[in-house]
């Protein structure tokens, strides 16, 4: 006879990539407060992921320039450059 209350909710949850929209169904424990309605009706818990296996360079095969940011890098560098020891 089973205990009732000692096993966590297993349950269909969706994963969204933020980074390209991404989005996959699978099975999981996970708690979260966000939920997402799906095109066939069903309403799921959501985690919002900031990359998956499609938007992490090491899957995908790319890579990203840090600096594409609007030059974001070269700004900090600029800002911080006389902070930095100099070498003698």
């Amino acid at each position: 006879m089973a205990k009732e209350g000692i096993h966590p909710n297993y349950r269909d949850v969706a994963f969204l990539d933020q980074s390209n929209g991404f989005q996959f169904i699978t099975r999981s424990t996970v708690v979260t407060k966000d939920t997402i309605k799906l095109d066939d009706g069903r309403e799921l818990p959501l985690v919002k992921l900031e990359t998956s296996s499609e938007s992490h360079p090491f899957y995908t095969g790319t890579q990203k320039s840090v600096d594409s940011l609007g030059g974001r890098v070269e700004k900090f560098r600029n800002k911080f450059a006389k902070l930095t020891p100099t070498k003698k």
